[in-house]
């Protein structure tokens, strides 16, 4: 257990050292009920589960509450080691969910957030409530808009789901005021001050630091979207508004967030590439399992070791037919030894093929880092931890495909490079606003400048400035469409997404250069490499021990991050949109 120190006696650098490692024996003894928890809360939706997760992160937040207050005699003390130093400053940042110090309190909190998580999970659109045949689930609708090019059965299934967030917002007020709260206890002015304060600098300095990241890559997407736009407008003529932006509910994503679907119609040329991986999945006889022992071949290849066999037997790959899950994918290191896991509800397309690529990233950083101590068991910061995977995914190119029997011959035409770098983008560029505006929504939640009665109003407004998208029905504050997006009723920091779209990028870079690849980056992948596998291990083992600044140098010889790579790998694409742009009128009321 933690250990205090008698206020009569000043404390010294060993007291801190003691309590330090007090800390982190009591994270290792508690973290494997908390995680179970968690883990059967989203796996086995139910009053009981709900009730159980509830409980245990009750006491997770008292512990942690409890902690950061002992931990106030040790933060000043002159000489303390640096690893004791970080450790005590990280003791601070173990939740994204402060809790007020008062018992009362963090039950009411930990209980709003389970309600919250399963609402999500278990939100179904039904037209008619007694017959369970007439529901739809998120995946249900999801694939309605990703297949269907469909006007009107696109903009219903956009409804259903984004009307099942309505009964969120009560709870979500309420959560908003109580994080708060317990932050302020922290030392911080509110949540989003906290959440920033995780980066190693100063929390005004990172914001300043998201928008040039912004401003370096906002051109690219500009071009995209004004590009996407016009072959919209093609499809659907006459539909489209005057304003410049895109209807929410024909990008093909429930959130907008990648435009992915839309390939068919956004490619440069037709049929020039041979890259219909969801065919070859199928045609292969890949399963949820085959697929995530394909991408575990992409790890091993590369020096990384093979998964537990526990991965396999304790991983959930398909959604359940007999209960309610939470099937929005994530990765789970369950006791800080070797117990990983993914969950996910796999379907047989490339977009779930790519994501468990991306899972495993989260997985192997788990592995890399278990041998140190709890507090430092994360990533340099969380943009690291999402990045990891989405670096390997941009080896996933159409020769590796090729390799492993998922396209046809590749061939390195200008027609076949534009069209794999039309597809990554509307993956990867269409998510870069998507990445950065819900933390700025939250942000300014958290700080007041956003005020309950205006949720949604600013929600809107944020998604139009960054995205040039916009709904076409009236939403209003009877609405919380921010809650129809698992991060914001799981209380989830989404920057870190933004920051992983920028890094991963970075990392791919130096990766390459490290596995002596020659030619452009987006020709690169780094499959059965050791030497480049080498290097990203090494990384992953640094965990949070020391800044990211630091970690990020040791990979790529720069401190600081920097979005120049993306425009480096996307050149090709971007000098073509800017071709099929010209003379055209870009841009978007509100931007």
């Amino acid at each position: 257990m933690a250990v205090g120190h008698s206020c009569a006696q000043a404390a010294t650098p060993a007291d801190a050292d003691r309590f330090v490692n007090a800390i982190n024996a009591e994270v290792r003894d508690y973290y494997a009920e908390i995680t179970a928890a968690q883990w059967v809360s989203e796996t086995y939706i139910n009053a009981d589960t709900e009730l159980l997760v509830s409980k245990a992160n009750e006491r997770a937040l008292s512990r942690l509450s409890t902690n950061v207050e002992k931990a106030k005699e040790y933060g000043g003390i002159p000489g303390l080691s640096p690893a004791t130093a970080r450790s005590i400053g990280l003791l601070k940042l173990q939740t994204p969910m402060p809790a007020p110090a008062n018992p009362a309190k963090i039950a009411e909190l930990t209980q709003i957030a389970s309600r919250l998580n399963a609402a999500y999970g278990a939100g179904k659109s039904c037209t008619d409530e007694s017959r369970p045949e007439t529901c739809r689930n998120l995946d249900q609708l999801s694939r309605t808009m990703a297949d269907d090019r469909d006007w009107d059965k696109d903009l219903d299934a956009w409804l259903s789901w984004h009307n099942v967030a309505r009964g969120m917002r009560k709870d979500y007020v309420r959560f908003t005021e109580l994080v708060n709260e317990g932050a302020r206890e922290m030392g911080y002015g509110n949540a989003g001050d906290m959440w920033r304060a995780a980066y190693d600098m100063d929390a005004a300095d990172f914001r300043k630091e998201t928008d040039r990241l912004w401003k370096q890559v906002k051109p690219l997407y500009q071009e995209l979207q004004c590009y996407a736009r016009t072959k919209l407008d093609q499809r659907y003529p006459g539909k489209m508004p005057k304003d410049g932006t895109i209807p929410a509910h024909i990008t093909g994503n429930m959130w907008a967030q990648d435009w992915v679907a839309l390939y068919p119609l956004l490619q440069p040329f037709p049929g020039v590439s041979n890259l219909d991986v969801d065919a070859a999945l199928k045609k292969e006889g890949y399963t949820p399992e085959k697929m995530t022992r394909r991408a575990e071949d992409f790890y091993t290849s590369i020096g990384f070791p093979a998964l537990p066999a526990s991965f396999y037997e304790r991983s959930q790959l398909n959604r359940p037919r007999d209960r309610d899950v939470v099937c929005h994918a994530s990765a789970w290191d369950m006791n800080l030894t070797g117990d990983v896991r993914i969950k996910m509800c796999i379907n047989i397309n490339e977009e779930d093929f790519r994501t468990i690529y991306h899972e495993l990233g989260h997985v192997y950083y788990y592995l890399a880092y278990n041998n140190l101590p709890p507090l430092f068991q994360t990533g340099a910061h969380d943009g690291f931890h999402e990045a990891i995977g989405d670096t390997i995914q941009l080896s996933l190119t159409p020769a590796y495909l090729n390799k492993i029997g998922l396209s046809g011959e590749s061939r390195e035409s200008k027609e076949a490079v534009l069209n794999a770098q039309m597809k990554q983008a509307l993956e990867k560029i269409a998510f870069l606003p998507f990445g950065k505006l819900i933390d700025e929504w939250r942000w300014g939640v958290f700080d007041g400048s956003i005020k309950p009665d205006n949720y949604n109003t600013a929600w809107w407004t944020l998604r139009r400035q960054y995205q040039g998208v916009a709904p076409v029905v009236p939403r209003n504050e009877g609405d919380f469409d921010p809650g129809a997006k698992y991060h914001v009723p799981a209380n989830t920091p989404y920057m870190r997404y933004f920051l992983a779209h920028i890094l991963q990028f970075q990392f791919q870079r130096s990766l390459c250069q490290a596995a002596g690849h020659k030619g452009p980056l987006h020709e690169c992948s780094i499959y059965g490499n050791k030497e480049a596998g080498a290097r990203y291990w090494a990384m992953l083992q640094k965990g949070t021990s020391q800044n990211w600044q630091a970690t990020l140098k040791e990979l790529t010889g720069k401190g600081e991050m920097d979005a120049s790579a993306i425009l480096d790998y996307f050149a090709p694409l971007h000098s073509w949109l800017k071709q099929q742009n010209k003379g055209r009128r870009c841009g978007w009321e509100g931007a």
